[in-house]
């Protein structure tokens, strides 16, 4: 895995954090974490779209960041736990991971200004 994805899988989970934030904020330091955690997201996510195609990245991002933030919700917040839901999530995950396999990393010539 290159630099730039793991920077996209922190993205990703810095995503989480800042939804859940967004959710269950109530105090003004609930509200600075999850501002902080926003500009992290962000921040990785626009680093990573410089050298990784954007259209690959968004979509890793979001796949991500959709899946975490459901198991979050069932593990640390009592969401009912449905088959369904956690079966299309992972369809969701396979969709994102098939669309990493087949998208080509290496810039084309004159992609680098």
């Amino acid at each position: 895995m290159s630099k730039e994805w793991i920077k996209v899988f922190i993205a990703a989970v810095f995503e989480v954090l800042w939804v859940i934030g967004l959710k269950h904020s109530d105090s003004l330091l609930d509200w600075a974490g999850t501002i902080v955690a926003i500009v992290i997201s962000f921040y990785g996510l626009i680093m990573a779209g410089r050298k990784l195609p954007v259209g690959t990245v968004y979509a890793v991002f979001v796949g991500l960041g959709t899946a975490g933030t459901v198991f979050s919700e069932v593990l640390f917040f009592g969401e009912p736990f449905k088959a369904e839901k956690i079966f299309l999530v992972l369809v969701l995950l396979a969709g994102v991971i098939g669309l990493k396999l087949v998208t080509d990393e290496e810039p084309k010539k004159g992609d680098e200004s």
